[in-house]
């Protein structure tokens, strides 16, 4: 949230969604603003590649970019119990 609020040009509405199901959690951000004009050129900030990197190590998915429709999608989804940990 808030990078969301840090880098969403022009955003009138952020929302959060939070829900579980199947043994995960998953959680989507997004926003109805306008990505940097930057943000073609490279991947992602460090913000982007900590999150993502923090979401692997949880045997979770990333995804960040922009949305259907415009805006800023950023979601992550990680299993609620690791399994094969000792």
């Amino acid at each position: 949230m808030a990078n969301a609020r840090r880098h969403a040009a022009g955003a009138r509405e952020i929302t959060a969604t939070v829900r579980t199901a199947r043994g995960t959690v998953r959680v989507e951000i997004h926003d109805d603003g306008r990505a940097p004009r930057a943000i073609g050129r490279y991947r992602g900030g460090l913000g982007l590649i900590g999150m993502r990197e923090r979401v692997h190590l949880l045997g979770g998915r990333f995804t960040a970019g922009r949305a259907p429709g415009g805006g800023w999608q950023v979601t992550a989804e990680v299993p609620l119990h690791r399994t094969g940990a000792t």
